[in-house]
C-alpha cells in the first residue's frame, strides 16, 4: 500500500511539473526576448589596448627594425577565460582583435591579460602577437599559445 501511495504521489508530481512547464514555455513565448550580449571582460580596456600599442611601437623599432605602427584596434573579444580558483592562483582572459596596422594592413591581434601578477600579486601582466609579425615564433605559429 505505501509504494502504490508513493506511486501515485509521484505521478502526480510529475503531471504538476509538466503542467508547469508548459505553463512557463508559454508565459515565455509571448515575452520579447532581449538580445543576449557578451560579456567581453577587459579585452576592451583602454588601459590594455594603450599598452599593446605602445609596446608594438618600442617592438616594432628595437626588435623588427619596422616603421609601423597600431593605428587602430577594433573588434575586440574575449576567447577564453580561465578564473582564479585554488589550483590556478592566477585569472586569465585569452583575447583576440583586429589590429589596423599605419600601413592600412589589418592583422589579426591576439592577447592575454593575467592578474594578480607582480609583486604580491598586485597588478597585471599583458601579453599579445601580432599575426605575421612574431618573425621569432616567440608566441609559436600563427601566435598559437595566446589564443
Amino acid at each position: 500500500m505505501t509504494c502504490k501511495l508513493a506511486a501515485m504521489l509521484l505521478f502526480s508530481l510529475s503531471l504538476a511539473a509538466g503542467a508547469a512547464n508548459s505553463a512557463a514555455a508559454a508565459d515565455f513565448a509571448e515575452v520579447p526576448v532581449a538580445r543576449h550580449t557578451l560579456d567581453i571582460g577587459i579585452c576592451d580596456d583602454p588601459s590594455v589596448l594603450g599598452f599593446i600599442t605602445r609596446r608594438f611601437d618600442y617592438k616594432a623599432a628595437n626588435y623588427l627594425h619596422a616603421n609601423l605602427a597600431i593605428a587602430e584596434i577594433r573588434e575586440m573579444g574575449q576567447s577564453r577565460f580561465e578564473p582564479r580558483d585554488y589550483t590556478h592562483l592566477v585569472e586569465r582572459e585569452y583575447c583576440y582583435a583586429t589590429a589596423v596596422m599605419s600601413d592600412g594592413d589589418r592583422r589579426p591581434l591576439w592577447y592575454l591579460i593575467e592578474r594578480p601578477w607582480g609583486f604580491a600579486g598586485v597588478g597585471r601582466n599583458i601579453e599579445f602577437c601580432i599575426g605575421g609579425l612574431d618573425p621569432w615564433y616567440v608566441y609559436g605559429a600563427h601566435c598559437s599559445s595566446l589564443r
